[in-house]
């Protein structure tokens, strides 16, 4: 396995932690920030490609908690829905996570709309800078690095997305 991904899940651990042992941090950790880490490490994506992605997340995590907090019914997750939908193929965000942060707030209900939004942006940005880091980290210190496969794996696209 390559650094990066023991740095993802050392990330969600400490996500997770923070979620459980801070007040008011619970909506910091939500499962699809998994398929997001996934996700960056096993396409090969640019880096504004991925910015583009994590700006898609949080959009789409604002259009659903304004709709969800104005009206949690059937009707307004399913123009939550189509909302993000349109935007997912307007911008072609190859990213099927997008849709799934849309409708955090239907089932999370946090108490105030901007909770999940501002949650997937941290998280999301947290993410960003992991990978970077762990980038950088492979790229200067690959051959020193515990974990990182150097010499018994070909390196392939998605190593050099960050």
């Amino acid at each position: 396995m390559r650094f990066k991904t023991y740095a993802i899940c050392l990330y969600l651990v400490a996500v997770y932690w923070i979620s459980l042992n801070i007040p008011h941090m619970h909506a910091l950790f939500f499962p699809t920030l998994g398929a997001f880490s996934l996700l960056f490490i096993s396409r090969p994506f640019r880096r504004d490609e991925v910015r583009n992605i994590a700006a898609g997340a949080v959009a789409a995590s604002f259009i659903g908690s304004l709709l969800a907090h104005w009206n949690a019914g059937a009707g307004s997750l399913l123009i939550t829905l189509l909302i993000v939908i349109g935007l997912i193929n307007l911008f072609k965000w190859n990213a099927p996570p997008i849709l799934a942060v849309s409708l955090i707030p239907y089932f999370a209900r946090p108490p105030v709309f901007w909770a999940i939004p501002l949650s997937v942006c941290g998280a999301l940005a947290g993410l960003l800078l992991t990978l970077s880091i762990a980038a950088f980290c492979e790229k200067k210190f690959g051959s020193f690095l515990p974990f990182t496969g150097a010499g018994s794996h070909s390196k392939t696209e998605s190593d050099s997305v960050m």
